[in-house]
């Protein structure tokens, strides 16, 4: 036996760890605490040190709409199985009546509809994302204050011993499954910290919030008061069962220039997968970047606001380019921004890319474009796009 004396660093995590939360950061913006804490918890089941008999980790995720509380549990689902469908999500509006449980767990033996009724939450649908590598479930329990103390009970439960029994009896194990709680309490109170009516505080949690950094004062009076706001909803037994309390920050214009360049990516993607094969490239110009951010920048609404702003300005048009073939196969749109009819422009900058060239545009490895023509760059002076128009330019 050699002894030895050497100093242990238990901040390190496994490589398989380290990969996890590299693209959970990369994908979730503003949130460090809820990526560490998730990553926390996903070591700690690498390392097989689980508590027996419990879920892999139970989560309350709290804070204001927009914040990414359900993109956070989609992106751990993505990115550990390859599906965001693999998250069994309960909106928990549809059960604010207790008799409502039995669309959750099925009806008893005896009782109306019992063979018409398919639970919610059986092993199947926990099991059905399983791979051969990765054997997690993901359940997410959407807006939980609005749910009946049925389904509260219910959960105990399952955050304790990690087992549910159905309304035919029939046990379904929570051992291998992460539960996401989400819950919008605290909301109010957050929105009066960053939002003071008058004085310096105003002056100064504007400017913390417009530059992303929120100080350390803020930060503690945020956390306190979604946590009291959870602790006057909930019970002592079920606050107890939680493993991780997270506060989901507010976004400030950083973040939500961050969330601008991932939801360009979608957008992009959604483009190179549409069923009408007809792939393409489209490229926005600073100024047109500006604008989207402008338009859907709302500390209220958070990150939803910009997507609809996307939706808008960006989306919308683009559909009607493609509906009307004035944008086809292999083509390069350049958008840009006109600050007198203060709307986006679109311009066609070349056509005819071949499918490599546009592959080479984006920032995140995509599969080629189907029908992508395989010859060269065409280019030709750029054409002004109306997207308002079934007229080519």
């Amino acid at each position: 036996m050699v002894r030895l004396n050497r100093m242990l660093d238990p901040r390190q995590t496994g490589r398989e760890a380290e990969k996890f939360e590299a693209n959970l950061r990369r994908n979730i913006v503003g949130q460090d605490d809820a990526v560490q804490q998730i990553v926390n918890i996903y070591q700690t089941y690498l390392a097989g040190m689980t508590g027996p008999g419990r879920p892999i980790g139970n989560f309350l995720f709290l804070g204001p709409t927009g914040s990414g509380k359900t993109r956070t549990v989609e992106v751990v689902a993505e990115t550990l199985v390859g599906d965001v469908r693999a998250v069994a999500k309960i909106d928990c509006a549809e059960f604010q009546h207790s008799h409502e449980i039995a669309k959750l767990i099925g009806s008893p033996p005896g009782y109306l509809g019992h063979r018409e009724t398919h639970p919610l939450l059986s092993q199947e649908v926990l099991n059905q994302y399983h791979t051969e590598k990765v054997k997690l479930s993901f359940v997410l329990f959407d807006e939980i204050e609005k749910a009946s103390d049925a389904l509260w009970n219910l959960l105990l439960g399952i955050l304790d011993k990690a087992t549910l029994t159905l309304g035919d009896n029939r046990r379904v194990d929570f051992s291998r499954a992460m539960i996401f709680m989400t819950s919008n309490l605290g909301a109010s109170e957050m929105s009066s910290i960053l939002r003071p009516n008058l004085g310096f505080a105003a002056c100064e949690a504007e400017r913390q919030i417009r530059q992303g950094v929120l100080g350390e004062s803020l930060n503690e009076k945020i956390h306190r008061a979604a946590v009291e706001a959870a602790r006057h909803k909930f019970t002592p037994e079920f606050m107890n069962r939680i493993d991780k309390t997270v506060v989901f920050r507010p976004l400030g214009v950083p973040e939500l220039r961050r969330i601008l360049e991932l939801e360009l990516n979608m957008v992009q993607q959604r483009i190179f997968n549409s069923p009408t094969g007809s792939p393409f490239v489209f490229t926005l110009t600073d100024p047109a970047k500006e604008h989207l951010l402008a338009e859907g920048t709302d500390v209220k609404y958070g990150a939803r606001h910009l997507k609809r702003a996307i939706e808008r300005a960006l989306v919308h048009p683009l559909s009607n380019l493609i509906a009307t073939e004035q944008v086809r196969t292999g083509d390069l749109i350049r958008v840009d921004f006109d600050p007198i009819e203060s709307q986006l422009t679109f311009y066609k900058e070349a056509e005819d890319m071949p499918a490599y060239a546009m592959a080479q545009m984006v920032d995140y490895p995509v599969t080629s474009p189907v029908g992508a023509v395989a010859s060269g760059i065409g280019l030709e002076p750029p054409r002004v796009i109306n997207a308002r128009s079934s007229r080519r330019s």
